[in-house]
């Protein structure tokens, strides 16, 4: 599971806005944003959560979860090792963005 709190944190080191994320992930701005407001777990259908981690992680995001061995302990988030600017040039089809 992802809390809201990690989707934000994701969505700043990837440095990209909710509509950006909508278009990686295949789901609404209004989905996202509902799921940015959660006060703890996002809760959804399971598909679209699906969709979610699944974008998150193919732009080279880990989440990290409670049970995860981490010198601070909880819930996280980082880049992948060598992630660089990648969510920046790929679209929901995996395909180079125009510039």
């Amino acid at each position: 599971m992802i809390t809201a709190a990690q989707l934000r944190a994701a969505r700043v080191l990837l440095g990209i806005d909710q509509r950006r994320l909508a278009d990686l992930s295949g789901l609404s701005v209004p989905t996202i944003q509902r799921m940015e407001a959660s006060e703890t777990m996002i809760r959804g259908n399971v598909d679209s959560l699906v969709k979610l981690i699944t974008a998150l992680e193919d732009a080279g995001i880990e989440l990290i979860d409670d049970g995860a061995n981490s010198d601070g302990g909880g819930r996280g988030v980082r880049l992948k090792a060598g992630s660089g600017d990648r969510a920046e040039n790929k679209t929901s089809s995996g395909a180079r963005a125009r510039k």
